[in-house]
């Protein structure tokens, strides 16, 4: 058993020992809103949005991107769980910044082993063999923070199962202070109507 699967149990049993009433908490969440953002260990929308369990949905994927799977998801949210708002939370310094889909494809294409970033580009230092598949798998990844942000908030909008009545809210997270800065020309795209 490895370290990190011994913590985590170890934790688990901490959490479980004391869960009490949250075996109460129903399914939709109690604050009727949900968060798509990114997967960055450093963003603890718990913490940054003051969530308690059973607020909020939080949907998390690589970016915090409106990929078919955000979308549906958050269709679920609204449709049977009664979500009535919603925010997409890019943040600062995201990684995705720093590669390409093709660069992405490239990097697979060579060893499915963890590549290494040397300040100037990504590079494969692997020695098992990879696989062309990654060239074929839209990465979403973030070209410019501004404008990404504001095309997800439209993708989101404009998608035919979203409805016109759910505002979309678009901000980013500052890893350096904790803040959520709003981009009011996404929030403006994702107005209510």
């Amino acid at each position: 058993m490895s370290v990190v699967l011994k913590e985590v149990l170890a934790a688990n049993e901490v959490y479980a020992a004391s869960f009490g009433d949250k075996a109460q908490l129903s399914a939709p969440p109690k604050r009727q809103f949900a968060i798509l953002t990114c997967m960055d260990a450093r963003l603890d929308p718990a913490q940054y949005a003051g969530l308690r369990e059973g607020d909020a949905h939080v949907i998390r994927n690589a970016g915090g991107r409106a990929s078919e799977d955000a979308i549906r998801s958050l269709v679920f949210s609204y449709k049977l769980l009664g979500t009535r708002e919603w925010f997409v939370i890019h943040h600062t310094d995201c990684g995705l910044q720093f590669v390409t889909g093709e660069i992405m494809g490239d990097l697979l294409s060579k060893s499915l082993e963890k590549a290494v970033y040397d300040g100037q580009g990504w590079r494969d230092v692997g020695t098992t063999p990879g696989s062309p598949e990654g060239r074929y798998i839209n990465w979403l990844t973030i070209h410019e923070p501004d404008a990404c942000l504001v095309e997800d908030v439209q993708r989101i909008r404009h998608h035919p199962l979203v409805p016109r009545w759910i505002p979309i809210y678009g901000y980013f997270y500052d890893v350096k202070s904790g803040r959520l800065i709003e981009l009011p020309e996404a929030s403006e795209a994702g107005r209510a109507s």
